[in-house]
């Protein structure tokens, strides 16, 4: 199984701490909503690219990167990506 439809298959394990909500609302100006469930929703689209890199997963849509540990299926943390100038 590649490493993308692994992450994929396990959605259902995706979580986070509390400390990673409040910094994924923090970096991507969310506001009150459940930030486990958009990750899912953001991870499952069709134009959402995955990348393995050691560790960790980095899922990138549109301007958002979100980057999950690949063994506990942790949420780390999301960002909104750096414009190239």
């Amino acid at each position: 199984m590649d490493n993308s439809r692994e992450l994929l298959y396990n959605l259902s394990k995706l979580h986070t701490t509390e400390l990673g909500v409040q910094r994924i609302k923090r970096n991507l100006k969310l506001g009150d909503i459940d930030v486990v469930d958009f990750c899912r929703k953001q991870l499952s689209s069709e134009d959402c690219t995955i990348l393995r890199q050691g560790k960790n997963w980095y899922c990138s849509k549109e301007e958002t990167v979100i980057t999950v540990n690949a063994y506990s299926y942790t949420i780390i943390t999301a960002h909104i990506k750096k414009t190239q100038l």
